[in-house]
């Protein structure tokens, strides 16, 4: 049997040019790693700063691989443990075909829908590689420009057509009449999609997918790139009727650290960027607004992205469904409890002291406090440990 190997890349130049080499990926996975452990063992106070340099223990391919990132004067180890021991504690890492990605690698897709353990395993050892570049490149690299993103493709994700919620059992495409839409991102997507869908009413459906990119029809190992410029987004089609867009928004805003730039605890890269895109003018001002109040409480400037979903017609649209195997991923058997989103247990103002005065009337939050104070986020990721069902309306 032939090793599993990957495509490392590296910009060469201002103009991003990829120069491709295959490498083996199982040994480069495992010396990465051993980089991070003997950092572990030498410095114990997991915060000091080190100046870094090849060892001979580590192989050429791996010198090279990682060349860009080790010519770097000095790094923060303790980042970078904290990044390796919140994968591992998820599951352990094994010599299994996974991508690496960041913004200098573009992988080879490499994964089976066949096979949930194999699926889990790559999964977590694309984001797990990913992040420990991303944050030995800095993790905060910014975003890539339209002209320099891949190129992508005409043909839409495989799998999708007629494609029902493993949850809600509803078309995921499908609009009914007097139905809305809401997109945006706030870190992974399999936490952020399971949080909306478990919303006690209104929910028509919710989807994973790829959003505010360049590149038409990416790959999620495009997307993990960094290099079509997306970021991991949820769609949520719902009847305004039951739950109101701000119900939808005011989960949004607590489920995560929208003062986190480029990325959400240890998921870094533009891939992981917060970001809410609105329809029409009524979501942006009530965006803007809560934003704002959001902002005061938390004492700290909010970078997420807001923008026209309509900005985005240009790169062939703002949103593109995700694979199917990542499509509620958390509630399927043998899934992976892996969230990296930071709540920062701070609940958003009550909404008449934010709300546009003329908006008041037609968006009145559907859901009572009595909900937020039962089953609103808490500090930390715990949108995984809950049940896959929506909530009971008789619970709150």
């Amino acid at each position: 049997m032939e090793r599993p190997t990957y495509a490392r890349t590296s910009r060469s130049d201002a103009s991003s040019h990829i120069v491709a080499r295959e490498v083996t990926e199982s040994a480069a996975a495992q010396s990465l790693l051993r980089v991070a452990a003997d950092a572990h063992s030498s410095f114990s106070s997991c915060f000091c700063e080190v100046s870094c340099a090849p060892s001979q223990n580590y192989s050429r391919e791996v010198h090279e691989a990682m060349a860009p990132f080790l010519s770097r004067p000095a790094l923060s180890v303790g980042l970078i443990l904290q990044t390796v021991s919140a994968f591992q504690s998820q599951a352990s890492f094994v010599t299994r075909s996974a991508a690496l990605t960041s913004p200098l690698i573009a992988a080879k897709p490499a994964l089976s829908t066949t096979n949930n353990r194999n699926t889990n395993t790559n999964i977590t050892a694309r984001r797990m590689i990913g992040s420990i570049l991303d944050l030995l490149s800095g993790g905060d690299g910014g975003m890539i420009s339209p002209k320099n993103a891949l190129k992508g493709r005409p043909e839409k994700m495989a799998g999708i057509d007629g494609l029902k919620h493993y949850v809600l059992k509803n078309d995921l495409q499908e609009v009914p009449e007097g139905y809305e839409e809401a997109v945006f991102a706030n870190g992974c997507f399999w936490g952020s999609e399971k949080a909306i869908w478990r919303l006690p009413k209104g929910i028509h459906s919710t989807a994973v997918g790829y959003c505010a990119g360049f590149t038409p029809n990416p790959t999620y190992n495009e997307a993990c790139s960094s290099m079509t410029g997306h970021t991991e987004g949820v769609r949520v089609v719902y009847n305004p009727k039951e739950i109101s867009f701000v119900d939808i928004m005011r989960m949004f805003w607590e489920s995560h650290d929208p003062t986190q730039y480029m990325g959400q605890g240890n998921d870094r890269g533009s891939q992981y960027r917060s970001g809410f895109y609105y329809f029409n003018d009524d979501q942006k001002r009530l965006i803007e607004a809560s934003k704002s109040a959001y902002e005061k409480q938390l004492g700290r400037e909010i970078k997420t992205e807001i923008a026209a979903a309509s900005d985005y017609d240009k790169y062939g649209g703002l949103w593109y469904f995700a694979e199917p195997y990542h499509q509620q991923y958390l509630a399927k058997p043998g899934a992976r409890p892996y969230c990296s989103a930071q709540p920062q247990g701070v609940s958003l103002a009550s909404f008449d002291s934010w709300c546009p005065e003329d908006l008041k009337e037609k968006y009145q939050p559907k859901l009572p406090e009595s909900f937020w104070k039962k089953h609103g986020p808490v500090r930390g990721c715990s949108v995984v440990r809950f049940d896959n069902e929506p909530i009971d309306e008789n619970s709150y």
